[in-house]
């Protein structure tokens, strides 16, 4: 009698199947993470939002559906470029950076208020048919541009005139308008996001450095020459000296966090959405979710953040060349700098500042420009990882 062969488990390393959108486990990480901050998101805006909806005379889930399409048509944005191959971003990095640098300057301009109104002190969205917020288009354009020419001048960073200076002065053509919107947290933080790339690719410290110094003085007035911004300092370095004023939001944003204790206190059972934290379904949504979601729910969404980011960085690590490895660089770095600030802001550990908690916070300019950096993320993990090409 023939004995029977008896199954094994196949040897090697396990295979995901290639579903066209990337290859490895990295992009069906990228997914599932993405999903699961998305779902999270929504329930947390519902739960932040509905009050003040109700107290605009609107239906309680007015903020969640319009965040909802933008979550719909994010999606079709992020598996559009996540099905694009990534080196088609380098020929399209001049043409987004044009637009980009047109559309923050309408913003500023004197006679164009009637498509770019004034809200809330700040020009920072264009009303076109559409409303949409360039500043949030130009994190795109500062990453893909960056990249590129950084690859071109891989060889030039030993020289400051000829290496970063060039960069230095197309920034400041994205950067002053946005700065001038006023907007300075997304005016530094796209600076970081350059300055990042430039770094990675080879500029020397010593420039950086030199930077630094130029630089100071103009950081140093914009922080504590602009009467407004003065005041946030001096509320954020002791929140309760002036509780009802500058330092009204800090205060209860500490309040709020600290209301939700170790469990949270359940869905929809908070009580600071009652009017008492401003602008919480989008810069405090973090602390909405401290008090929903408690220590626990916290921790989550930070080991998610995490999780995705060491994912991106792995996906650069192992891209085929070096303008694939800056633009997943630049991208996961965009994703990790707004989650940091954000979560920084919220525990009042930065000054007040408008950036939004990614695939949160309420925006759909910033959800979509998000969920198009994870696609273009993917893109790059869709070349055969681990294969290196000669660099410059």
């Amino acid at each position: 009698m023939t004995a029977r062969p008896v199954d094994i488990a196949p040897a090697g390393p396990v295979r995901f199947p290639d579903s066209g959108l990337g290859r490895g486990w990295e992009s069906s990480a990228v997914i599932v993470l993405t999903a699961f901050l998305l779902v999270f998101g929504l329930v947390s805006l519902y739960n932040a939002s509905s009050i003040l909806a109700m107290e605009q005379e609107l239906a309680d889930t007015y903020y969640v559906l319009r965040q909802g399409t933008g979550v719909v048509i994010g999606v079709v944005v992020m598996f559009g470029c996540a099905c694009l191959p990534y080196s088609v971003w380098s020929r399209l990095s001049w043409p987004l950076l044009l637009i980009s640098i047109g559309s923050l300057v309408l913003l500023i301009l004197p006679w164009t208020e009637s498509i770019a109104p004034s809200i809330n002190g700040s020009r920072r969205w264009l009303r076109i048919g559409i409303t949409v917020q360039p500043s949030e288009f130009a994190k795109i354009a500062i990453v893909v541009w960056t990249a590129g020419m950084a690859v071109k001048k891989v060889s030039q960073f030993r020289s400051l005139r000829r290496g970063l200076a060039p960069f230095l002065v197309v920034w400041a053509l994205l950067v002053l308008p946005i700065a001038l919107e006023p907007d300075f947290s997304t005016a530094l933080l796209i600076s970081l996001l350059g300055l990042l790339i430039v770094f990675s690719a080879g500029a020397r410290i010593s420039h950086f450095a030199f930077l630094g110094l130029l630089l100071a003085p103009i950081v140093y007035w914009q922080l504590v020459g602009v009467g407004f911004r003065a005041q946030r300092l001096l509320a954020w370095a002791n929140p309760a000296s002036d509780p009802t004023g500058a330092g009204f939001q800090a205060y209860q944003s500490l309040i709020t966090m600290g209301s939700g204790g170790i469990t949270g206190v359940g869905i929809g059972q908070g009580r600071q959405k009652f009017g008492f934290l401003p602008e919480a379904h989008n810069d405090f949504i973090f602390s909405m979710i401290g008090e929903q979601w408690g220590l626990i729910g916290v921790l989550i969404l930070l080991m998610m953040y995490v999780a995705l980011v060491l994912v991106g960085f792995r996906i650069a690590s192992r891209a085929p060349d070096l303008f694939g490895e800056l633009i997943a660089l630049g991208f996961t770095s965009l994703i990790a700098l707004q989650a940091l600030l954000h979560m920084a802001v919220g525990l009042s550990l930065l000054p007040t500042t408008g950036l939004a908690l990614p695939l949160i916070s309420y925006g759909r300019s910033n959800l979509i420009v998000t969920l198009a950096s994870l696609g273009i993320l993917m893109s790059v993990a869709r070349v055969a990882p681990g294969v290196k090409a000669a660099r410059a």
